[in-house]
């Protein structure tokens, strides 16, 4: 799986000696030692290019970039795509701060330090991460301004055209609206060229340039010209540009609306017990803030004191609002309600959950899904083998065409090269990612990688831990069977100072039945824990153990006298522990860890989707086999030890099924990596977290059902999306090439082409947004 730099961290770069983009190594296409300095590379051709003969390259070599440091900087020089410095107010696109990253939608190895053109595919960049505040799209801003005035000057060009008058003024005017308002549109075709990775622009550039040097040529010959198609087309495509750029601006509304749920300031209360509002970035860890009906929770912490209902749907997707008090956590951006209480700052900056949300999503639209290989390949053909047909189809109209020959193969092999432009297939899978993952994250399901959403809708088997997946993970306390003499209490008071520092879930159970029954806890040493097992200490000069039947065996224990009893606990789904002191049984405790009220509605939704679910936990078989009974699970692997979870995982994948795993423990991190798809309980540990491929933020089966819609929709959307764009391109490159005119007598105006490919590349961006509507249930 992809990582990523942190975005408020430096980030190194490399400069392609070839391209003199700048790469990060870790993302590299490709590198090549030479002279005992490795060098790094945008793509497999720049490698090819510097291998073949690297001092043609090493005059222009730029060196190693560093945000904070980068040469182009310290200068105050801003490099543009091409690597080269743009004149003083030449271009207003690089008039932001030059510490912004840059990236581009399709290619996001491409990356720069301010806005640019992508060398690849010739799209405009656009920041790596979304920034609440409203910018001015500066490339947007430019394409609008020149597609007016080359509205404007058309409209005569046309008139004049159409009625074959006044070539020379045609010229005139055609000029600027080719050569200034479609002057990017060249600038990115002879980009693709140099770089060998030939895109829509490269075919755009030959038509618009091959109708206009003709016409020009024309008009000293006294030819008919064609300034019209040339200067029509290009406003069409600038159209087609300002469209592009306005509806994916709109891709990006699930993070700016994350962004828009930060207050500005928090209300802090002073060591001297007096109030103030602060800015959000003056608020640290421990600091005591207040948060009044109405509010939004600034940051992540603990409620101290107080009461109130806190409206988390905009980040967990859940519309009931959660009840908090004292002792609760709080998830800053979420909306308090009538009550007031304050909180203890936990999280603040980029660790809170909100900022780490941001990043993720902004990671994960950044990636690419395996499907989008098939879109590359394609692409890497596509224009070479339509330059040819374009060639082909000026062949044989001079040859076999009607009169005017020439003037029918130029039309038509100018169609052929604007109706194929490849952007509606390069288009297809980043937009419906970018979307589908935003829309998740509205939705509580955090999406790490493309990868992970197209693989989730193939799924058949999904893993899941007990403990605080299917249940609550929040276990209490219901039987104490004292042996020996003892009182309840007295066993309780044994394991509870044993087990008070540690943080598994069976154990705080125990430690808050004592606080609730007053029990005086005493201290514990030597204190060892036994992995699947239990722990064992030493508390007040005695030798005390906690655990399950296992520990027991290891000792030699006898457990005979207390078998009954403790099925019959466990029948009834709880978890027995087995306390003992000085080498013998004192006593054992049922515990209960209540299952999630919605999972069971859940397990049948999954089964409906034909999903076979596994419990795996290391509870007792009879305890674990009553829980599934309960809630319906397929098949239970019990009593497995924390270290044996992802053999589970792999024997299930080695017989042939695309396993998920769900899971919030340390222990389940191994097997959340082995999975096809790891997903996190957000309630769970952060490694869990870090290791998996999806997080739940509510921390329940639900999200699981989420996901799967998810990635259903946006795969479909993908499918769609291609499909718009294979038969655009199989339609209408035959009949741009006349294929029809045998037939019928119709040929495909270049016009009617250009506005065909504009509308093919808003349709993929239109069908993408949709995504953004779909209900997740």
């Amino acid at each position: 799986m992809n990582s990523s730099a942190k975005y408020n961290e430096a980030v190194l770069f490399e400069i392609d000696p070839v391209c003199h983009m700048n790469v990060m190594p870790e993302t590299a296409a490709g590198k090549y030692e030479y002279n005992r300095k490795t060098y790094y590379f945008c793509s497999p051709r720049c490698v090819e290019r510097f291998r073949a003969n690297p001092d043609q390259f090493l005059g222009g070599q730029r060196g190693t970039g560093k945000m904070g440091s980068d040469p182009s900087r310290e200068t105050g020089v801003l490099l543009d795509t091409m690597g080269h410095a743009p004149r003083e107010g030449s271009d207003p696109r690089f008039s932001r701060a030059p510490s912004q990253i840059f990236t581009c939608p399709m290619h996001p190895e491409v990356r720069q330090i301010g806005p640019g053109f992508c060398p690849k595919c010739g799209m405009a960049l656009e920041p790596e991460v979304a920034t609440l505040e409203e910018e001015t799209n500066p490339e947007l801003t430019d394409m609008t301004r020149r597609f007016w005035i080359a509205a404007i000057s058309t409209l005569p060009i046309l008139a004049l055209g159409m009625a074959e008058r006044l070539p020379l003024v045609q010229l005139i005017l055609a000029t600027p609206v080719v050569l200034w308002a479609g002057w990017p549109l060249f600038q990115r075709a002879w980009a693709s060229i140099m770089n060998r990775s030939p895109n829509m622009f490269t075919l755009i550039g030959l038509g618009t340039g091959t109708a206009y040097v003709y016409s020009f040529v024309a008009t000293i010959t006294g030819l008919p010209v064609y300034f019209e198609a040339a200067a029509v087309i290009t406003a069409l495509v600038l159209l087609g540009q300002v469209l592009e750029l306005r509806a994916r601006s709109r891709t990006g509304a699930a993070i700016k609306a994350l962004l828009g749920l930060v207050p500005k300031t928090a209300r802090r209360i002073n060591p001297d017990a007096t109030e103030s509002d602060v800015p959000l970035e003056q608020v640290h860890i421990g600091d005591k803030l207040r948060v009044r009906p109405g509010e939004k929770t600034p940051v992540d912490g603990i409620v101290l004191e107080g009461y109130s209902s806190v409206d988390e749907s905009m980040i967990s997707g859940e519309p009931i609002p959660v009840e908090k008090t004292a002792g609760d956590r709080v998830i800053g951006g979420t909306i308090n309600g009538t009550g007031g209480f304050v909180m203890r700052a936990e999280r603040v900056g980029r660790d809170t959950l909100l900022s780490q949300i941001v990043a993720m999503v902004a990671q994960a639209q950044r990636s690419r899904a395996p499907i989008q290989r098939l879109a590359d390949v394609v692409s890497a053909y596509f224009v070479p083998i339509v330059v040819i047909v374009a060639a082909l189809t000026f062949v044989v109209w001079v040859a076999l065409g009607p009169e005017p020959r020439l003037a029918h193969a130029l039309l038509n092999a100018v169609a052929v090269l604007i109706i194929a432009c490849p952007c509606a297939l390069g288009l297809a899978t980043p937009m419906s990612i970018m979307v589908g993952v935003g829309r998740g994250a509205t939705a509580g399901v955090l999406i790490k990688n493309a990868e992970a959403l197209e693989v989730m809708e193939k799924v058949d088997t999904l893993v899941v831990d007990k403990t605080g997946t299917l249940t609550e993970g929040k276990p209490g306390v219901v039987t104490i069977l004292p042996g020996g003499g003892r009182t309840s209490d007295e066993v309780l008071r044994w394991a509870a100072s044993l087990e008070q520092g540690s943080e598994h879930p069976l154990a705080g159970a125990i430690v808050r039945s004592a606080g609730e029954r007053k029990v005086q806890l005493s201290a514990a040493s030597d204190v060892r824990a036994i992995p699947g097992k239990g722990v064992s200490g030493t508390v007040d000069g005695r030798s005390v153990a906690v655990g399950n039947r296992a520990l027991l065996e290891e000792r030699g224990i006898d457990t005979s006298s207390v078998q009954h009893p403790t099925e019959v606990l466990r029948n009834e789904g709880q978890t027995v522990m087995f306390v003992v002191l000085d080498g013998t049984l004192a006593g054992l405790i049922g515990v209960t860890d209540p299952i999630r009220e919605s999972t069971p509605e859940t397990i049948r939704s999954l089964h409906r989707e034909k999903i076979r679910i596994v419990m795996v936990t290391g509870d007792n078989r009879t305890t674990a086999e009553a829980v599934a009974r309960k809630i319906g699970i397929d098949d239970v692997k019990a009593e497995v030890l924390p270290d044996a979870k992802v053999e589970v995982v792999k024997q299930l994948q080695q017989g042939g099924q695309i396993v998920a795993m769900a899971g919030d423990g340390i222990n389940d991190a191994p097997a959340l990596a082995q999975a096809n798809v790891g997903i996190a309980m957000g309630t769970g540990t952060d490694v869990a977290i870090k290791t998996a491929d999806i997080t739940l933020i509510k921390g329940d089966l639900r999200g699981i059902l989420r996901a799967r819609v998810l990635s259903r929709a946006t795969m479909g959307n993908i499918r769609q999306n291609l499909f718009l764009a294979f038969i655009y391109n199989i339609l209408g490159i035959p009949i741009a090439a006349g294929i029809l005119y045998p037939i019928w007598g119709w040929l495909l105006n270049p016009m009617i082409a250009g506005a065909a490919m504009t509308f093919s590349s808003v349709s993929v961006i239109t069908n993408a947004l949709r995504l953004r509507k779909i209900h997740l249930s």
